[in-house]
Parts: C-alpha cells; sequence; structure tokens
C-alpha cells in the first residue's frame, strides 16, 4: 500500500474506467471542470481513497481557506485529492480521480493512482481537458486525444505529427498505466483561442460525450447544452461588431471545413505550441 493515500472504502467493482480530472492545469474555456460538475452534480459518487496532501501540494500556491466567525479562527478548509467510485446512468463503474494537481512528487503519485485502479479492476484510464485552438465557435467541438496507443488514438482523433507541450500530470498517469499494460488516453477539448478564458460550455458537453463515445461511460450533460446555446449567442453578437473578427471566424470555419473526419488538421506543430503557451502566459498573468 502507498503512503500517499489512505483507503476509506473497497467496493466490489466491475471493470471501471478510471476518469481523470485534476484542477489546477491546462482547462481553456473551463471545460473540464464543468464537465466534472456535471457529472457530480448528476450522479452519486462516495470517496474510497485520499491523497496526503502535505507531501503533495505546496500550501503557499494552493492554500487552505480560513473560516473566521466574529473574528475567531473557526477551521481551515484544506485543498485535497481524492479518488471517488460510482455508476454512470447505464450501470457501469467508474472511478474518479479529482481534486488539486500535485506539485511534488509525481512519479510516486502516477505509480499510486495506477496502482490504485488497477486494485480496483479498472479496464481503461482516460483524462479530461481542454486547450486553445485555431478553430471557430461556430462549429462543433473537437475533442482531440493523447493515448497510449495507436488504436486509442484512432478512436477518438489525433494531431498528426511531432508536437512539443508542456505537460500535467495526467501524462504522467497515461505513461505509468501503459507500462503496467492499463490502456489510456486523454481527452481534449478545442476550445476557440479567443473564447479560451470564459466558460465555454460547448467543450464540457463534447468532453462527456466523448467519455461516451471513447470509454463507453455514459453521463448526462445537464444544462450544459443550453449553456452553449447562450454562450453561441453571445459570441456571435461580439464578433458581428468587426470585420476584423467576422474574417477570422470565416477562415478558421474554411480550416475546419475541410478537415478530414478522422484526424484533426494539418495545422503546424509549432502554430499549436504558441497558442497553448500564450495561453499558459495568460493565465499566469
Amino acid at each position: 500500500m502507498s503512503a500517499l493515500f489512505e483507503l476509506h472504502e473497497r467496493p466490489d467493482l466491475d471493470n471501471p474506467v478510471l476518469i481523470v480530472a485534476l484542477d489546477g492545469w491546462i482547462d481553456a474555456g473551463y471545460g473540464a471542470a464543468a464537465a466534472l460538475r456535471t457529472v457530480r452534480e448528476h450522479n452519486e459518487f462516495v470517496t474510497v481513497a485520499t491523497f496526503d496532501t502535505d507531501n503533495l501540494l505546496d500550501h503557499r500556491s494552493r492554500r487552505p481557506s480560513m473560516t473566521l466567525v466574529d473574528g475567531v479562527n473557526t477551521g481551515l478548509t484544506w485543498p485535497s485529492i481524492e479518488l471517488c467510485a460510482g455508476v454512470d446512468r447505464s450501470g457501469n463503474d467508474v472511478l474518479l480521480l479529482v481534486g488539486a494537481e500535485p506539485d511534488h512528487t509525481w512519479r510516486a503519485f502516477a505509480d499510486a493512482s495506477v496502482d490504485l485502479a488497477l486494485e480496483f479492476g479498472a479496464r481503461l484510464v482516460t483524462g479530461l481537458g481542454a486547450y486553445p485552438a485555431p478553430v471557430p465557435h461556430t462549429r462543433p467541438t473537437r475533442i482531440v486525444s493523447t493515448a497510449t496507443s495507436r488504436d486509442l488514438a484512432e478512436v477518438v482523433g489525433f494531431i498528426p505529427g511531432r508536437i512539443e507541450v508542456p505537460a500535467g500530470v495526467a501524462a504522467a498517469i497515461e505513461l505509468r498505466a501503459a507500462e503496467l499494460g492499463l490502456p489510456a488516453v486523454g481527452l481534449w477539448a478545442q476550445v476557440p483561442h479567443y473564447a479560451s478564458a470564459m466558460p465555454y460550455p460547448a467543450a464540457a458537453a463534447a468532453l462527456i460525450d466523448g467519455l461516451d463515445h471513447a470509454a463507453g461511460v455514459r453521463f448526462g450533460t445537464g444544462d450544459l447544452v443550453d449553456e452553449a446555446a447562450k454562450t453561441r449567442t453571445r459570441l456571435d453578437e461580439l464578433v458581428s461588431g468587426s470585420p476584423e473578427h467576422l474574417d477570422l471566424v470565416r477562415q478558421l470555419e474554411e480550416q475546419v471545413d475541410t478537415l478530414d473526419t478522422g484526424t484533426i488538421s494539418e495545422m503546424s506543430g509549432d502554430e499549436l505550441a504558441a497558442e497553448f503557451e500564450k495561453f499558459l502566459r495568460d493565465q499566469e498573468s
């Protein structure tokens, strides 16, 4: 048993999918956060394990919140990392790895996470994320993969060629899973780069649909579709007032409309990495 976590429950699960949805990393349009929130609001989960955040987190960057009542410190709420278990709408068992992305000991955390997944008989690891991309808000949100096999990548869709981008801990979990024979795939929603700093519900809905397509787990999208329609209307109104923005959207539409349905555009890896890194800089400023 790893010293990094404490096991609280040992439910009898049948081939669950482990969904990794840790916050603190790239999440354009808050797509993964909104998808996770919707899944948890409409389905019941129990905590089966908690991780040692004193060893995993830098509390100066993720400070606990203090509750004051009439000037009296009545307690602290500490950031957490938990493994939860539940079922989807079809009765399939599911594990959720949620909470703050660790600041330290990524290799040990990846080992512990995959060990837990295997202990509960997981058949697949699936990560959720969203990143800024040169795509228009007027087209359906695409999902691309970071997968541990070509077959999985082709199921989801992928960006051809070689791309070097910063990685989150989910990538370390994917690779550790592959080393131990457990398939893993990350689902990444493409969010229009000009909308990446605002809530983009279409990305969250696409990620939930992607879980069904790639992992065979089914969750409802709740209000996300209606929220996405409202966001589309708002963006249409904002763009309509600028000929420059209208031209940008048309160019992006032309690019997306020429794509093959099986893979993603032959867009420059350098361009994609530049968009990605610009988004990270903007988040830090």
